[in-house]
């Protein structure tokens, strides 16, 4: 990707930060305009106290205490605008920010993780998004304010001497020198710690989602020792960011103390040589070169900040920009003929197919079952039915409009999907069935009682709180949770893969009868439960392997032809 396209795509996330928030930013300026008049007067006034004392002044005692009042006063007033608005600004930013980025997450393709390192976005949503506000906007408004100071200092100091200004600016290409030098360096250690922090996310999630496998097989002192190693790197690139934040803020240091010292000793041999210098003049300039310099001391950090923060951006910009599928045309949520896939082939690596030549006929209103050992594709062609991946070579029609001109939105009208994992809210059984959206109160209660919720929520309540990935339900009522969700969207295509994989035997037949009772819905399950009572229910039944179907027809068919099926339900009864 090119440098401009980088910069298109990183455009959005920085506007986000000021959009509706520049009349705060503006308050903050005029507060930044008032504070560096303030300590320009006060700086005007250290000259003409000291040439007061030498006997060269011309304002008295009285004058000079006055101008000191509003000085002071103009200070207080600086310090009332940023308490105020400082904090809006900031907060505004990152929410709309945050917002932003949720918001173009959410656009992503249905599968965009199977693919995907979804640390990234925990990193970019917690500590990148502190490295931003720290580095990047409280820096800008560090630099806006010491802007407005080196600019009012600039035209005293050439009003006092030409001469010494030309010799301070001279002075001042070490600290510019030693700003190109080092903020390169200091983005790259940014870069390479969020990067640290990213990999050490993702190890903490999976170390929390697989704590029972974890436990089960005794590998703890694996997974410390997996932490221990990730911890570690984290460390040492943290070491070494802050290694070169060191060196940059020193270097910057030592460079303007040496403007400092370089020109007070000019301004002081000007001074003896009778030039025009007085001893107020040789003082004010060594104070209002503080603020000369004070942009040249902070641009180092500030530039490291920015670049710091845009590499951060271009990270998550570049990221979300993958996996967001392309717009379709829209079609009505109905389906009047049916589901065709029409010799479809499907690898996920090159020279690997996972699918080969794959054609089924699949009437609308009927109920059919993928069967056949892991591997085989079953799982593969739900996916491909709910548009994760549009890269297959065949047709898939939905009545005759093919899926991939279909727009993600009207796809997900059409069709629902009920999985093996089901993830669960932690909060109501009635916010999990509505997934928070308002549904009319008859057509809660038609999806709780075909899914079988009913009795559950006589028990416990439609308020009963779930509890953290659904930790206070049973896999069965999670399920029917799942199944209650897809009813109430009312979406015409109901696909089901290996929902009941992790019940038993009873639960598993209640959420597979709950399913099959639902008339007007295609359905198409992918089961590893190969119950007689639910496949004779089928209006047909097609058994895959190796990424083909090898046998399709009814129960009662395929047990009469006496081939792959029917091995794998003698096989299957004997485990029973």
């Amino acid at each position: 990707m090119t440098k401009q396209e980088t910069k298109a795509l990183r455009r959005p996330f920085v506007k986000e930060l000021f959009r509706g928030n520049r009349f705060n930013l503006a308050m903050t300026v005029i507060s930044a305009l008032l504070d560096a008049t303030a300590n320009l007067v006060i700086s005007w006034l250290i000259k003409a106290v000291a040439d007061l004392i030498s006997g060269e002044g011309t304002y008295s005692y009285h004058t000079l205490l006055i101008v000191a009042s509003g000085a002071f006063a103009l200070l207080l007033l600086a310090g009332g605008l940023d308490w105020r608005f400082l904090s809006r600004f900031r907060a505004k930013a990152m929410q709309q920010y945050r917002g932003y980025t949720f918001d173009r997450l959410l656009e992503k393709g249905i599968q965009a993780f199977s693919g995907e390192n979804s640390s990234l976005y925990l990193s970019a949503l917690s500590n990148d998004l502190n490295t931003i506000e720290q580095e990047f906007l409280a820096r800008l408004q560090a630099i806006i304010g010491v802007s407005v100071s080196f600019i009012g200092a600039l035209v005293l100091m050439l009003w006092y001497s030409p001469l010494l200004t030309l010799v301070a600016i001279g002075f001042s290409l070490l600290p510019i020198i030693v700003s190109i030098a080092l903020g390169n360096k200091a983005a790259r250690a940014e870069k390479a710690v969020s990067d640290k922090k990213e990999r050490y996310t993702g190890l903490l999630k999976d170390a929390l989602t697989g704590f029972a496998v974890i436990k089960s097989f005794r590998a703890e002192r694996s997974i410390a020792r997996l932490h221990a190693q990730d911890n570690h790197s984290v460390a040492e690139a943290s070491k070494k960011r802050v290694k070169v934040n060191v060196l940059v803020t020193y270097a910057s240091e030592i460079a303007s103390g040496a403007v400092q010292f370089g020109v007070f000793f000019v301004a002081a041999a000007l001074a003896l040589s009778g030039k025009g210098i007085t001893a107020g003049t040789a003082l004010v300039f060594v104070q209002l070169l503080n603020y000369v310099l004070a942009p040249i001391q902070i641009f180092p950090a500030f530039s490291a900040g920015a670049k710091s923060s845009f590499g951060l951006m271009d990270k998550l910009a570049q990221a979300l920009h993958q996996n967001v599928p392309n717009e379709g045309k829209e079609i009505a949520p109905q389906l009047n003929k049916g589901i065709a896939l029409q010799n479809i082939s499907y690898a996920y690596e090159d020279g690997k197919p996972v699918l080969n030549d794959i054609s089924m006929q699949l009437r609308a209103g009927g109920c059919y079952a993928l069967v056949g050992g892991s591997g085989s594709g079953k799982s593969t062609i739900l996916n491909l039915l709910m548009a994760a991946f549009r890269d297959y070579n065949g047709e898939i029609l939905y009545d005759d409009t093919e899926l991939k001109t279909i727009s993600p939105a009207s796809l997900y009208s059409l069709v629902s999907i009920i999985q093996q994992n089901v993830f669960v809210f932690n909060n109501t059984i009635r916010d999990n069935i509505t997934m928070f959206s308002d549904f009319p109160e008859e057509e809660i209660e038609r999806a709780v009682r075909l899914s079988g919720l009913k009795k559950l929520i006589d028990e416990k309540g439609a308020d009963y709180l779930c509890g953290e990935n659904g930790s206070g339900l049973s896999g069965g009522e999670r399920q029917r949770i799942s199944i209650a969700r897809a009813l109430l969207r009312k979406t015409p295509v109901l696909l089901v893969d290996e929902a009941t994989a992790s019940l038993d035997a009873e639960t598993s037949f209640e959420v597979l009868d709950a399913i099959l009772k639902l008339d007007g819905y295609t359905r198409i399950i992918v089961t590893h439960d190969l119950d007689e009572n639910i496949l004779r229910r089928c209006d047909g039944l097609f058994t895959l392997k190796n990424g083909r179907v090898l046998e399709q027809g009814s129960f009662q068919a395929l047990m009469e032809e006496k081939g792959y099926f029917y091995s794998l339900f003698t096989v299957s009864q004997k485990d029973s």
